[in-house]
Formats: C-alpha cells, sequence, structure tokens
C-alpha cells in the first residue's frame, strides 16, 4: 500500500495532547488547518523526547544565526495553546520514529513523525522503505520558531503533568498552586 503524507506548512494548530485520566493518558500529536485535522498516537517518553530536542536545535539554531533567526528565546505567552485536542479524535497511526530539522533557508523547523513499522512480515524492512512510495506514513509539519516554542511548552508541561488539569484551561495544576490564564486570575 502507498505510504500517505499528511502535511501541514505552517498549520494553524499543532499541539501534544491527552485523552483519559493520568496513569491511564493516551499521547497524541495534532495538527490542523483549514477543517482537515490529523492525529498520530505517541508514547509520553517521545512527546517528552520531541519537545526537548525541539528546544535544543532552536536554542542551536538561534546559536549559529548569532541570534539574528526569528526564533523567540521563549514561548511567546500570547501564542500558548492550551484548549483541547480537536475533535473528531482520529488516530491515523501510532508513531515509531521521528526526526527534527532546522530549515536556515525558509526559516522554521520541520518535524517529521513516521508510523510503526511492522517488520514482522519482512526480515529485511528497510530495504522495502527505500523507496518513498513505499515507506511509513509520516505527519510532517513545518513550524515557524514561535510556534515550535509553543509546541514544545505546552508537550513539556503535559509530560511533568500527571496531574490533574486546570477544569478551565486544560493546564496541569502544580503542587504549588496554578494562576489560569482563562480565569481571570483563579488561583487553585
Amino acid at each position: 500500500m502507498p505510504r500517505q503524507v499528511f502535511f501541514y506548512d505552517q498549520p494553524e494548530r499543532f499541539v501534544a495532547g491527552t485523552v483519559g485520566q493520568p496513569g491511564a493518558r493516551a499521547f497524541y500529536l495534532q495538527a490542523s488547518a483549514r477543517g482537515r485535522i490529523t492525529s498520530v498516537l505517541l508514547e509520553k517518553t517521545q512527546v517528552a523526547a520531541l519537545a526537548e530536542r525541539i528546544e535544543e536545535v532552536l536554542d542551536e539554531a538561534l546559536r549559529r544565526s548569532g541570534g539574528d533567526a526569528a526564533i523567540p528565546a521563549a514561548a511567546p505567552v500570547d501564542l500558548l495553546d492550551t484548549a483541547p485536542l480537536d475533535l473528531p479524535l482520529e488516530q491515523e497511526f501510532r508513531v515509531g520514529t521521528m526526526a527534527l530539522a532546522w530549515d536556515s533557508i525558509d526559516s522554521c523547523l520541520v518535524v517529521e513523525a513516521q508510523a510503526v513499522i511492522d517488520d514482522e512480515d519482512d526480515e529485511d524492512a528497510e530495504a522495502v522503505f527505500e523507496d518513498d512510495e513505499n515507506g511509513p506514513d509520516m505527519l510532517r509539519v513545518r513550524l515557524t520558531g514561535a510556534m515550535a516554542r509553543v509546541f514544545a511548552k505546552r508537550a513539556l508541561d503535559l509530560v511533568a503533568a500527571g496531574r490533574k488539569p486546570c477544569p478551565f484551561c486544560n493546564l496541569p495544576l502544580d503542587p504549588e498552586g496554578h494562576l489560569c490564564p482563562r480565569a481571570n486570575g483563579y488561583r487553585r
């Protein structure tokens, strides 16, 4: 079967989100633009690794540019996306491998998430996927530096929080308190 590539160039939204209660949550990456939504399932550790690596790649790109790249040093607060995952939540595939690259020509981060390869049926799975047409399904997203910082912040917050989410903004509640951005100073 030919591979499906779900491509988003500067999507309206790219987030990590969860479904379920802490301890039994399913983690998703979700991209959406112009009424189209793509959701892929992945492990909590994959979300953490992706977010941490995004931060590293952005920091390195900023350093190499001498501070000239259009990459904020921190996630812009006005762009933070705390909304739940978009519905309907239909999983396209389970993520196996991920890749990141900074495109210095277009000043954007490229995130690729490929489907798990079931190589039980094929002992030489790598040879089969030399031809991109027959490779695993893939989600490819191109993000501005600001969008990438925002994604990483939300993803790291989700991973750090096996805690109950705020009923107003869905951000994890900190043990030391939580100032909700959506509830006009509501403190929990």
